[in-house]
């Protein structure tokens, strides 16, 4: 009885923390629907073809960050972020840029990544 006890509670443990790698890598995928970005931000096609190049290498390291060491996935999504917001910056007008930045802001926010 005590050993199927101890296995339960193994399982359970092992259970639970399967679940919480696999929330953890979800909290990291940044994948968005581009079409409604595009019309949220109000982007010309040439900006389009520019930011689902930017985000796709965001999501690329993103998902990096989410496999790396606990002790470095924090570091890792900074840089990732700093260097997306440098690129959208650059293909963004002052206002697509700022609607961005809250955009991204709350999702960072929402999946607990900042």
């Amino acid at each position: 009885m005590v050993v199927a006890m101890m296995m339960m509670t193994t399982v359970s443990f092992a259970e639970n923390e399967n679940n919480n790698a696999i929330a953890s890598v979800e909290a990291y995928n940044m994948s968005v629907n581009m079409r409604k970005l595009a019309v949220t931000l109000g982007l010309t096609v040439d900006q389009m073809e520019a930011v689902q190049d930017i985000h796709a290498a965001f999501c690329n390291e993103m998902m990096l960050a989410a496999n790396a060491p606990v002790d470095e996935r924090q570091i890792r999504v900074d840089e990732a972020v700093k260097r997306d917001v440098r690129y959208m910056h650059y293909i963004l007008n002052d206002k697509q840029y700022r609607t961005y930045l809250m955009l991204l802001n709350v999702t960072l926010q929402n999946r607990g990544l900042k």
